[in-house]
Protein backbone atom coordinates (compact mmCIF):
# COMPACT_ATOMS: atom_id res chain seq x y z
CA UNK A 1 0.00 0.00 0.00
CA UNK A 2 2.87 2.15 0.68
CA UNK A 3 4.56 1.86 -2.38
CA UNK A 4 1.42 2.53 -3.87
CA UNK A 5 0.70 5.73 -2.52
CA UNK A 6 4.31 6.47 -3.00
CA UNK A 7 3.97 6.14 -6.56
CA UNK A 8 0.78 8.07 -7.13
CA UNK A 9 2.98 10.77 -5.60
CA UNK A 10 5.82 10.35 -8.14
CA UNK A 11 3.65 11.01 -10.89
CA UNK A 12 1.52 13.88 -9.18
CA UNK A 13 5.00 15.70 -9.07
CA UNK A 14 5.94 14.95 -12.40
CA UNK A 15 2.48 16.39 -13.52
CA UNK A 16 2.61 19.29 -11.75
CA UNK A 17 6.21 20.31 -12.74
CA UNK A 18 6.68 22.27 -16.16
CA UNK A 19 8.37 19.45 -18.66
CA UNK A 20 11.90 19.38 -19.02
CA UNK A 21 11.38 17.44 -22.53
CA UNK A 22 9.06 19.13 -24.22
CA UNK A 23 8.37 22.78 -25.66
CA UNK A 24 4.98 24.59 -24.48
CA UNK A 25 4.29 24.44 -28.22
CA UNK A 26 4.42 20.87 -28.53
CA UNK A 27 2.31 20.05 -25.76
CA UNK A 28 -0.47 22.60 -26.89
CA UNK A 29 -0.23 21.47 -30.04
CA UNK A 30 -0.40 17.78 -28.56
CA UNK A 31 -3.24 18.84 -26.49
CA UNK A 32 -4.95 20.42 -29.64
CA UNK A 33 -5.02 17.56 -31.04
CA UNK A 34 -5.77 14.75 -28.39
CA UNK A 35 -8.91 17.02 -27.98
CA UNK A 36 -10.08 16.57 -31.21
CA UNK A 37 -9.94 13.00 -31.47
CA UNK A 38 -11.58 12.71 -27.66
CA UNK A 39 -14.19 15.13 -29.34
CA UNK A 40 -14.29 12.96 -32.81
CA UNK A 41 -14.46 9.84 -30.56
CA UNK A 42 -16.81 10.80 -28.24
CA UNK A 43 -19.45 12.56 -31.19
CA UNK A 44 -18.81 9.02 -33.54
CA UNK A 45 -19.99 7.41 -30.58
CA UNK A 46 -22.74 9.44 -29.97
CA UNK A 47 -24.11 9.17 -33.26
CA UNK A 48 -23.45 5.50 -33.12
CA UNK A 49 -25.88 5.60 -30.14
CA UNK A 50 -28.54 6.78 -32.43
CA UNK A 51 -29.25 4.40 -34.91
CA UNK A 52 -32.17 1.84 -35.34
CA UNK A 53 -30.00 -0.81 -34.97
CA UNK A 54 -28.60 0.26 -31.51
CA UNK A 55 -31.74 0.72 -30.37
CA UNK A 56 -33.30 -2.27 -31.66
CA UNK A 57 -30.28 -4.54 -30.40
CA UNK A 58 -31.11 -6.05 -27.35
CA UNK A 59 -34.00 -8.47 -27.13
CA UNK A 60 -36.10 -5.96 -24.80
CA UNK A 61 -36.68 -3.54 -27.39
CA UNK A 62 -36.33 -5.74 -30.51
CA UNK A 63 -39.69 -7.91 -29.10
CA UNK A 64 -41.58 -5.70 -27.06
CA UNK A 65 -42.16 -2.39 -28.64
CA UNK A 66 -39.72 -2.57 -32.18
CA UNK A 67 -42.94 -4.60 -33.47
CA UNK A 68 -45.40 -2.20 -32.60
CA UNK A 69 -43.82 0.64 -33.92
CA UNK A 70 -43.33 -0.83 -37.47
CA UNK A 71 -46.89 -1.30 -37.75
CA UNK A 72 -47.44 2.74 -37.49
CA UNK A 73 -47.59 5.59 -39.38
CA UNK A 74 -44.27 6.35 -38.35
CA UNK A 75 -42.55 2.94 -39.53
CA UNK A 76 -44.31 2.87 -43.10
CA UNK A 77 -46.40 5.54 -45.14
CA UNK A 78 -46.87 7.01 -48.55
CA UNK A 79 -44.35 9.89 -48.29
CA UNK A 80 -41.67 7.41 -47.39
CA UNK A 81 -40.37 9.35 -44.70
CA UNK A 82 -40.04 7.30 -41.27
CA UNK A 83 -38.85 8.56 -38.23
CA UNK A 84 -36.68 6.33 -35.75
CA UNK A 85 -36.27 5.36 -32.53
CA UNK A 86 -33.99 8.77 -31.56
CA UNK A 87 -36.22 10.70 -33.58
CA UNK A 88 -38.44 10.77 -30.68
CA UNK A 89 -36.64 9.59 -27.87
CA UNK A 90 -33.36 11.72 -27.97
CA UNK A 91 -33.78 15.62 -28.42
CA UNK A 92 -31.58 17.01 -31.78
CA UNK A 93 -30.31 19.88 -29.81
CA UNK A 94 -26.59 18.70 -28.80
CA UNK A 95 -27.23 19.52 -24.56
CA UNK A 96 -30.16 18.16 -24.13
CA UNK A 97 -29.18 14.67 -26.24
CA UNK A 98 -26.03 14.85 -23.37
CA UNK A 99 -28.46 15.39 -20.69
CA UNK A 100 -30.48 12.84 -22.38
CA UNK A 101 -28.18 10.09 -23.05
CA UNK A 102 -27.07 10.24 -19.14
CA UNK A 103 -30.39 9.36 -18.11
CA UNK A 104 -30.39 6.76 -20.52
CA UNK A 105 -27.58 5.32 -18.31
CA UNK A 106 -30.32 4.13 -15.93
CA UNK A 107 -31.79 2.07 -19.20
CA UNK A 108 -27.82 0.31 -19.31
CA UNK A 109 -28.48 -0.55 -15.52
CA UNK A 110 -31.82 -1.82 -16.04
CA UNK A 111 -30.64 -4.27 -19.05
CA UNK A 112 -27.68 -5.35 -16.58
CA UNK A 113 -29.93 -6.44 -14.07
CA UNK A 114 -32.98 -7.89 -16.16
CA UNK A 115 -35.40 -5.49 -15.18
CA UNK A 116 -37.88 -5.57 -18.05
CA UNK A 117 -35.69 -9.13 -19.58
CA UNK A 118 -38.91 -11.09 -20.10
CA UNK A 119 -42.46 -9.92 -22.03
CA UNK A 120 -43.71 -10.12 -18.25
CA UNK A 121 -41.77 -8.15 -16.68
CA UNK A 122 -42.03 -5.58 -19.82
CA UNK A 123 -45.52 -5.58 -19.62
CA UNK A 124 -45.34 -5.52 -15.25
CA UNK A 125 -43.12 -2.33 -16.12
CA UNK A 126 -44.71 -1.01 -19.18
CA UNK A 127 -46.88 2.02 -17.68
CA UNK A 128 -44.32 3.31 -14.84
CA UNK A 129 -41.97 3.40 -18.77
CA UNK A 130 -44.48 4.87 -20.75
CA UNK A 131 -45.45 7.58 -18.09
CA UNK A 132 -41.99 8.81 -17.47
CA UNK A 133 -41.05 9.15 -21.44
CA UNK A 134 -44.79 11.13 -21.59
CA UNK A 135 -43.74 13.14 -18.65
CA UNK A 136 -40.25 13.94 -20.47
CA UNK A 137 -42.46 14.88 -23.24
CA UNK A 138 -44.89 17.36 -22.12
CA UNK A 139 -41.59 18.58 -19.57
CA UNK A 140 -40.45 19.74 -23.40
CA UNK A 141 -43.32 20.49 -25.18
CA UNK A 142 -43.00 17.57 -27.27
CA UNK A 143 -39.72 18.59 -28.97
CA UNK A 144 -39.04 15.98 -30.47
CA UNK A 145 -42.61 15.61 -32.34
CA UNK A 146 -42.55 19.36 -33.66
CA UNK A 147 -39.01 18.43 -34.89
CA UNK A 148 -41.16 17.10 -37.87
CA UNK A 149 -44.56 17.98 -37.36
CA UNK A 150 -44.57 22.29 -37.09
CA UNK A 151 -48.29 23.73 -35.98
CA UNK A 152 -47.31 26.81 -38.28
CA UNK A 153 -47.13 24.19 -41.48
CA UNK A 154 -50.15 22.33 -40.47
CA UNK A 155 -52.61 22.83 -43.35
CA UNK A 156 -56.29 22.03 -41.85
CA UNK A 157 -58.36 22.42 -44.68
CA UNK A 158 -56.28 18.93 -45.29
CA UNK A 159 -56.97 17.36 -41.64
CA UNK A 160 -60.47 16.10 -40.61
CA UNK A 161 -62.98 18.23 -38.45
CA UNK A 162 -62.11 17.15 -35.29
CA UNK A 163 -57.91 17.21 -35.68
CA UNK A 164 -58.21 20.30 -37.43
CA UNK A 165 -60.28 21.52 -34.02
CA UNK A 166 -57.96 20.15 -31.84
CA UNK A 167 -55.30 20.86 -33.38
CA UNK A 168 -56.27 25.11 -33.67
CA UNK A 169 -58.21 25.01 -30.19
CA UNK A 170 -54.95 23.38 -28.15
CA UNK A 171 -52.01 23.61 -29.94
CA UNK A 172 -52.53 27.09 -31.08
CA UNK A 173 -53.00 28.19 -27.61
CA UNK A 174 -50.52 26.16 -25.93
CA UNK A 175 -53.04 24.99 -23.72
CA UNK A 176 -51.39 21.25 -24.69
CA UNK A 177 -48.95 19.84 -26.19
CA UNK A 178 -49.00 16.81 -29.00
CA UNK A 179 -47.97 14.18 -26.48
CA UNK A 180 -51.24 15.22 -24.33
CA UNK A 181 -53.50 13.30 -27.10
CA UNK A 182 -50.95 11.43 -29.02
CA UNK A 183 -49.46 8.62 -26.52
CA UNK A 184 -50.77 5.90 -28.59
CA UNK A 185 -49.10 7.24 -31.73
CA UNK A 186 -45.99 4.90 -32.18
CA UNK A 187 -46.59 2.13 -29.52
CA UNK A 188 -49.20 0.28 -27.91
CA UNK A 189 -50.97 2.23 -25.06
CA UNK A 190 -49.78 -0.23 -21.50
CA UNK A 191 -52.63 -1.18 -19.59
CA UNK A 192 -53.98 2.24 -17.72
CA UNK A 193 -55.31 0.41 -14.53
CA UNK A 194 -51.92 -1.05 -13.26
CA UNK A 195 -49.25 0.42 -11.77
CA UNK A 196 -45.61 -1.93 -11.46
CA UNK A 197 -45.66 -4.42 -9.14
CA UNK A 198 -49.45 -4.90 -9.15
Amino acid sequence: MKTLIELARRYWAIVRRPSAHFSLGFLVVGGFIAGIVFWGGFNTAMELTNTEAFCTGCHEMRDNVFPEWQRTIHYTNRSGVRAVCPDCHVPHNWTHKIARKMQASKEVWGKLFGTINTREKFLDYRLELAQHEWARMKANNSLECRNCHGYDYMDFTRQSPRAAYMHETYLGTGEKTCIDCHKGIAHRLPEMTLAPGQ
